[in-house]
């Protein structure tokens, strides 16, 4: 049975191509739903800054990476920027690495 956290799990190995640290731990995925049957998932993401040219590359990993899971055979991705992304979104981790890396 496909769960949210199973979904934000997988998403862990989608990395912001800018950053290098994955979108979870960056707070950029706002939503997961998952139909009943769990053959449809919609991951609501955000991105760390707006019109961001490499949206495309995140939308195909996070469609990659879902479609993996058993089960399911839709993924819609929805970009939201509402709220918008700021550096208090993302886990501790990611404040740490981020820190040191910027």
């Amino acid at each position: 049975m496909v769960t949210e956290e199973l979904v934000r799990g997988i998403l862990t190995d989608v990395l912001d191509p800018e950053i290098q640290i994955d979108i979870v731990n960056l707070g950029m995925v706002y939503n997961v739903d998952i139909s009943e049957d769990g053959k449809n998932v919609t991951v609501l993401v955000t991105l760390t800054t707006m019109g961001c040219p490499l949206f495309d590359d995140i939308k195909d990993q996070i469609i990659d990476r879902v479609g993996e899971l058993p089960g399911v055979e839709n993924v819609e991705v929805e970009l939201t920027f509402d709220p918008p992304w700021s550096k208090e979104m993302m886990s501790e981790e990611a404040k740490l690495v981020f820190r040191y890396l910027f």
